[in-house]
């Protein structure tokens, strides 16, 4: 029984370094500036992976160089409703100081069907990306995954707190033919 014990509380500490690492992990990018995107397609590929996470940092619109890679959201009249992670492969002038901006994915053939110009004074650009990392959160995304990673440990621990709960209220036993009081001849105060 001792073995099993030890496994459970082994396995909970090794499961609550995971979610002290992961929490850390989310959190402290944000607190050195960054903002996360997990990649989820594949037009990047080579560069950043789907499934990666991209890291990113504000830059001045009036910063950005062609090569950057931004995530940007396309104008309407694209067709395209989500984020896009592109490298810049022009920049020109707009009207009243702007620029246009060309992108296009590095696994892709042939650049990206519109032009933009941004609208706010900063964008984020790729600095770093950790492969796989952003799997994680896709796969978390997806109801039965969630289930079992979360869902089945966490019933886990409940049933063992449960037994333990269990057993902490639970009167002591005796054992057969041990007494635990002492009886009246054993209280006699000893000789002096």
């Amino acid at each position: 029984m001792t073995v099993i014990r030890r496994s459970m509380r082994w396995a909970s500490s090794l499961l609550l370094l995971v979610v002290t690492i992961g929490c850390a992990a989310y959190i402290v990018p944000g607190l050195l500036g960054y903002e996360r995107y997990v990649i989820t397609g594949g037009s990047m590929t080579g560069s950043i992976d789907k499934g990666s996470i991209a890291f990113e940092k504000a830059v001045p619109v009036a910063e950005l160089v062609v090569g950057d890679v931004i995530t940007y959201l396309p104008p309407p009249d694209s067709g395209v409703s989500t984020l896009v992670t592109h490298r810049i492969i022009s920049i020109g002038p707009g009207t009243g100081g702007t620029s246009i901006l060309h992108t296009q994915g590095d696994a892709n053939p042939d650049p990206d069907p519109w032009l933009f110009s941004l609208t706010s004074g900063t964008q984020p650009v790729v600095e770093h990306a950790v492969p796989w990392a952003g799997s994680v959160f896709v796969g978390l995304a997806d109801p039965q995954v969630r289930l079992l990673v979360i869902g089945i440990p966490a019933g886990l621990i409940a049933l063992v707190a449960l037994r333990d709960l269990v057993t902490a209220l639970r009167p002591p036993r005796s054992k057969p033919g041990k007494s635990w009081g002492t009886s009246v001849e054993q209280q006699q105060p000893a000789a002096l």
